[in-house]
Parts: C-alpha cells; sequence; structure tokens
C-alpha cells in the first residue's frame, strides 16, 4: 500500500494537532509537515514534497487560497484540498481558480477527511454538491481587482483617507470607489455592500 504525504496548515493549535492525530490514524496516510500561517506552505512543501496539501482558508500573513496559488505554480505535483468553515459559494470559485481540487467543510464528518485526501491525491475533484451549485448560481464578481482592494479595506474598518494612503490614492478617488462598489452589488450602502461581497466570498 503506497502512503500518501501530507502537509496540513491549520493556525489553531489544538485543531491541528487534532488533524495530525486524526489523518495519522490511516495506514496509508502521514503528515510530514504541519504549519501555522500562509506564507510557510510554499517552503515547507518544496522539502518535504507532500502529495497532497491540507489547507485551513483562514490562515495568518497569506491567506489559504493565495497560499493554494503559490504552491500550484511552485510544486504543480501536489493536490490541494482547502478546509474552510463557512462554506460561501464564492470562495468555492475562488478555490477553482486557485487550482485547489478539494473544498471540505470543517464540520464535515471524520472519516470524509481521509477519503477526501485520497480522492485529491488521486486526481479527483472533491467539492460539496449543494456548494458548487451555488458556486455557479451567483455569477461573476463584478468588482475589479481595484475595487476588491478598496473594499476589503473599508470591511477591515478603515476610512477612506486611511484606505487612500494604503493604496497611494486620493481620498476622493476611494470615495467614488466606494459608490461604484455599491452601485455594482446593489447594496444599500457601504456596509451592506460588505455584507453581500463577504456572503458571496469575494471578500475574505
Amino acid at each position: 500500500m503506497r502512503t500518501l504525504k501530507i502537509l496540513l496548515a491549520e493556525d489553531v493549535h489544538m485543531v491541528r494537532g487534532a488533524l495530525v492525530a486524526l489523518l495519522e490514524l490511516e495506514p496509508d496516510l502521514t503528515v510530514v509537515a504541519d504549519v501555522d500561517r500562509g506564507d510557510a506552505i510554499v517552503s515547507a512543501a518544496m522539502e518535504h514534497r507532500p502529495d497532497v496539501a491540507v489547507i485551513d482558508i483562514d490562515l495568518p500573513v497569506v491567506d489559504g487560497l493565495t497560499a493554494a496559488e503559490l504552491l500550484h505554480k511552485e510544486l504543480p505535483s501536489c493536490r490541494t484540498l482547502i478546509l474552510t468553515s463557512l462554506g460561501r459559494p464564492g470562495t468555492v470559485r475562488r478555490a477553482l481558480a486557485a487550482h485547489v481540487t478539494g473544498f471540505l467543510l470543517k464540520d464535515a464528518p471524520a472519516d470524509q477527511l481521509a477519503e477526501a485526501v485520497r480522492n485529491v491525491a488521486a486526481g479527483k475533484r472533491v467539492f460539496d454538491p449543494q456548494l458548487a451549485l451555488s458556486a455557479w448560481d451567483i455569477g461573476d464578481n463584478p468588482l475589479s481587482e481595484r475595487e476588491l482592494q478598496v473594499l476589503r479595506m473599508a470591511a477591515k474598518g478603515a476610512e477612506a483617507a486611511e484606505i487612500a494612503a494604503g493604496l497611494h490614492l486620493s481620498a476622493g478617488t476611494v470615495r467614488n470607489y466606494l459608490t461604484t462598489i455599491v452601485m455594482k452589488l446593489n447594496a444599500r450602502n457601504r456596509v451592506d455592500a460588505i455584507r453581500i461581497a463577504t456572503e458571496a466570498g469575494w471578500v475574505p
């Protein structure tokens, strides 16, 4: 029986320990590396050459989907399985665009994780069927990359002047972007726009 090598990325120490223990119970799976930050994934993968990287979507420094995309570029032989506690349709679409092979909710039964790892390693896509359908139902993200940058900062509580300084724009330009974002999302105001984009998974 071939043993599959797993890299695990999870920032919550107790959860990471539990996942490592769970995977190590399987005779054909072994965790060769575990990290707690998104920016540590590629270097660990290059050192240990795992078959599958199991990555939490919400990681510090570099988020899980960005890390998965970087990993695909540097080590395309390593397939990725994203773990998340929130199954937002837009996040599934982002995962597909990042060449993620699997997407599993954290509240899935424990035995599904090992099976998902095996399927991902075999080149099969593993996505919750209902999530996959709803991902197509919501349509494409109407916001440009710059608009997303503005909205991400607004979602973290930044005011127009702070966003302008961070993105090297004028405050007036930022306010214009925010107005356009509200219109594109058919939102009532900035707070509603943030809610819509967050629920769709366009803003992490």
